[in-house]
């Protein structure tokens, strides 16, 4: 009898470590992203007061920064639909090409403002951190040189 309860005990505990375990694995997925990445708060290890600053700055650009990719898919979608018709509007095709040059440099700015934002909110560790960061993100080719190469 007394075995008997000792390996009931142990099995108890054995569930109650592994629902532990589940339980902070699921909340070690929960606050990191689907790539394992926590989020540029997270990252950079910001203090609550940070955090408002950071959250007020971010959220009015991720607005813009969508704004600004819509106009420029739209514009993207006419250049290709005027390039593909049975008589190119070379004219056409170059004001749609301008303005997407345009939205993108004004995106841009958008960008490096944010950061400046950014900047300012951050001590130098963080700045470094997010240097680094910046500097590890890929740049490789462009969706339409990735479909032209074999």
């Amino acid at each position: 009898m007394k075995a008997s309860s000792l390996r009931l005990a142990l099995a108890f505990s054995l569930l109650v470590n592994l629902g532990v375990l589940g339980v902070a694995a699921y909340r070690a997925l929960a606050v990191s992203g689907p790539d394992g990445f926590a989020g540029l708060p997270r990252h950079l290890q910001l203090s609550a007061e940070q955090q408002r600053g950071w959250h007020e700055a971010e959220a009015a650009f991720l607005a813009q920064l969508g704004s600004a990719a819509a106009e420029i898919r739209a514009h993207r979608d006419r250049m290709v639909n005027a390039i593909f018709v049975a008589t190119p509007d070379l004219a056409a095709i170059d004001a749609e090409r301008a303005a997407i040059a345009r939205l993108q440099d004004e995106q841009q700015k958008l960008v490096i403002r944010q950061l400046l934002r950014e900047r300012e909110l951050l001590n130098p560790e963080q700045r470094a951190r997010l240097t680094r960061l910046l500097l590890e993100q890929p740049v490789g080719p462009s969706t339409i040189e990735r479909l032209h190469r074999d």
